[in-house]
Formats: C-alpha cells, sequence, structure tokens
C-alpha cells in the first residue's frame, strides 16, 4: 500500500501567535492520526517560483489515512485556531510505493 504525505509550505506567516496555538493542537492531532513527522522548520533550498521558509513534511501509513488525518475533528479544530494567520500551499500526495 502506498504511503500517505502532507507537504506544507509557508508563504507568509502573518501571525505568528495563530501558529502556536495551530502548532499546539496540530501536533497531537497528527500523531493520533498516525502521522510521523519528517521534516519542519530544517534547511529549505527554494528552486523556480518556490519561496525557502517553513516547509513541513508528514507521513502515513496510507494516502487514505492521511485525507482522514485532515478531516479528522481535532486537526480541524487546530485549522480553525490558525485561520488566516499564514498562507501556505498545503497539499496530500501518495506516495509511489
Amino acid at each position: 500500500m502506498a504511503k500517505g504525505y502532507w507537504v506544507s509550505a509557508y508563504r507568509t506567516i502573518a501571525d505568528p501567535e495563530k501558529l502556536a496555538a495551530y502548532d499546539k493542537l496540530a501536533g497531537p492531532a497528527v500523531r493520533a492520526a498516525g502521522g510521523r513527522l519528517l521534516a519542519r522548520d530544517s534547511r529549505v533550498v527554494a528552486h523556480d517560483a518556490g519561496i525557502a521558509g517553513r516547509t513541513i513534511l508528514i507521513e502515513f501509513d496510507s494516502f487514505e489515512q492521511a485525507v482522514a488525518a485532515h478531516a479528522s475533528a481535532a486537526y480541524q479544530e487546530a485549522l480553525t485556531v490558525l485561520a488566516d494567520g499564514v498562507e501556505r500551499d498545503f497539499r496530500i500526495v501518495e506516495g509511489l510505493d
């Protein structure tokens, strides 16, 4: 079964306090849904139209698990707290294996 990944690239952070509140809720929600944090706030080299900012990579055992995690009540609560605090490009992608 192919793994699922959350890929989130932050374009701007308008409200660091909202982001901090989101982080406190999102981390436990992701872990409870089976997600594993692979990269966060590490070194980034951007190409093309990319922005070398905060980038998050989270792995799930399956694409379906990744989609379900995003739809979970716990993660939706985190998104409510985040609201308009950031502008980001968030994607759920299926792995090759």
